[in-house]
């Protein structure tokens, strides 16, 4: 298992968010496995707007019968959604650490 941070769209960020948009396409530009972390960190196209999603990718389709050459569907879940002070910086993220999934958003911190 590993965490792959990842750009995502406010308006597809709240979708994930609310539990409605339970997959991601994605170009298949690196090894995605079952069991990785997308850390979906919120771009409004110029800036980062300090809100991330984590979720657990817990399907990977990548048939060309189905999908676009070169490209990935994954299925995932929620593990718990954030908001920061500061923008995201990968650089500043501490590389001992470990993650509690859940099975939905955390609402309750926000």
């Amino acid at each position: 298992m590993k965490t792959i941070w990842k750009k995502i769209l406010p308006w597809y960020f709240e979708a994930v968010r609310n539990g409605s948009k339970t997959f991601e396409i994605r170009k298949n530009d690196r090894p995605f496995h079952k069991g990785d972390l997308l850390a979906l960190n919120e771009f409004d196209g110029q800036y980062w707007t300090g809100n991330s999603c984590l979720v657990y990718v817990d399907y990977i389709l990548n048939n060309p019968d189905y999908v676009k050459k070169d490209m990935i569907i994954m299925g995932i879940k929620p593990c718990s959604v954030f908001r920061h002070t500061e923008p995201f910086n990968p650089a500043k993220i501490a590389k001992d650490y470990s993650v509690p999934l859940a099975t939905k958003c955390d609402d309750e911190r926000r």
